[in-house]
């Protein structure tokens, strides 16, 4: 069964290959606010018309939707799985588990045995809490500096979760009380006068600074160092958001890589190979306001997520699962670079991050903005058994023929974004209206 749409420009276009996404889409939206529950797997992210929009299985680096469209995925649950879908000593620990129960009355060993694993690992955890999603570990991270300091100011640069504090800095600010927007501060990456010129406006008001230590571009030669020395002399607290670089740069996370350790980090897509749990972690005098602020969750200590997790960091110890990823992922960029240059796009698209966790950057052409251009691309890439939103987030079950199936896609797709270029713009090719911005953090 097809479904019949307009182009932008009118044309009337049928394309069965998501009638069952596109059904359970409709289903969906009637009991849930936009269908998903997550913006990044949302029609905000994905263009309607040209996008699966549920899975039905996965394993290791490949997704199945629910019209039997087989991907080779390099979004990965929005970097949350590491070691691949379905992960078997993963699942097996989680299996065990579960036969003895999954939460309890009382608290559990395996979150004695989670949390060594993590001080073992991670440069600056000398003590570590739970929660379930990364933005739990980022405000108890505020909360805690708020309480050591007796400062309310907090300065961000990044992306750091849905909770009030933080997103009523953002373009995303409904329902955020004014007051609380007042608190939050941001500051550009890479920029050490912009943090300095923000510490000196708000001097002796600071309560920490929070980032994430690397996203689209490397720091600079002593940018993490500028930026711990400025926070210490303003008597704030530094917290590395590390819940995607955490376990992925390195084993000990971008600190690690780095040689730069904060007072606090926060963990999370990383730990526990898709499993719900994230962590605060850091020097033990900091950690102990966690007996003082509340930070209580009744399923902080679910034992599937952690018994996963210690699979999982197991796993990043014995096996070469970060250098592999990384590995993989230089292959991608050097293959995208080489395309770009083949199809004469690189002026329009080029290659940032770090390889375990690498992005597309797409820029405004004449006749084509950004979100035009990117549009164009998933619309291709998609149909061409490819799964990414422009970024490459790596997993130790990505191979050499995964690869090589990702640059098929992309030698198609830009072939057709050249074109589209040359023709004077992208709309005449597009087969769905294209994507608006819903905000920027990274630059």
């Amino acid at each position: 069964m097809g479904h019949d749409r307009l182009n932008t420009k009118g044309a009337r276009v049928t394309d069965a290959r998501y009638a069952k996404s596109e059904a359970q889409l409709e289903r969906a939206r009637r009991v849930i606010p936009l269908g998903a529950q997550t913006f990044s797997k949302s029609i905000t992210q994905f263009p309607f018309g040209a996008s699966p929009y549920f899975a039905a299985k996965a394993k290791g680096s490949r997704l199945w939707d629910v019209d039997g469209n087989e991907y080779a995925d390099f979004i990965n649950a929005l970097c949350s799985v590491t070691l691949g879908y379905a992960d078997e000593d993963v699942n097996g620990a989680v299996e065990k588990q579960l036969k003895d129960g999954t939460i309890f009355s009382l608290s559990h060993a395996l979150e004695a045995e989670c949390a060594e694993r993590i001080v073992r690992l991670v440069p600056c955890a000398e003590k570590v809490r739970f929660g379930k999603n990364g933005s739990d570990a980022t405000a108890g991270a505020v909360r805690i500096a708020r309480a050591a300091t007796g400062r309310d100011r907090v300065l961000v640069c990044g992306y750091h979760g849905w909770q009030d504090w933080y997103i009523g800095s953002t373009a995303r600010n409904a329902g955020v009380p004014q007051a609380t927007r007042d608190l939050t501060h941001s500051f550009a990456y890479d920029d050490l006068p912009a943090l300095a010129a923000l510490l000196d406006a708000h001097e002796g008001e600071v309560a920490c600074v929070i980032l994430e230590p690397m996203n689209v571009r490397f720091p600079s030669k002593g940018y993490l160092e500028g930026v711990q020395r400025l926070t210490r002399d303003a008597g704030a607290v530094l917290v590395f958001d590390e819940t995607i670089t955490g376990f992925r740069y390195a084993r000990g996370g971008a600190q690690a890589l780095f040689g730069v350790t904060p007072d606090l980090c926060t963990l999370g897509k990383g730990i526990a190979n898709g499993f719900p749990l994230s962590a605060v972690a850091g020097r033990a005098d900091l950690m102990a306001f966690m007996e003082e602020v509340f930070f209580s969750f009744t399923m902080g200590g679910e034992t599937l997520s952690l018994a996963a997790a210690c699979a999982t960091l197991d796993k990043l110890d014995r096996e070469p699962v970060v250098e592999t990823m990384a590995a993989r992922g230089k292959d991608v960029m050097a293959g995208a670079e080489a395309l770009l240059e083949k199809h004469g796009l690189s002026h329009a698209i080029s290659l940032a991050g770090h390889p375990s966790w690498s992005f597309l950057m797409m820029t405004d052409q004449p006749g084509a903005t950004s979100f035009e251009l990117k549009t164009l691309f998933l619309q291709e890439v998609f149909a061409r058994g490819a799964l990414t939103l422009g970024t490459h987030n790596m997993s130790y079950a990505h191979t050499p023929a995964d690869v090589a199936d990702l640059m098929s896609a992309y030698d198609g797709a830009f072939a057709v974004m050249a074109r589209a270029l040359s023709d004077g713009g992208v709309a005449p090719y597009l087969r769905c209206e294209p994507l608006q911005p819903l905000f920027k953090v990274r630059g």
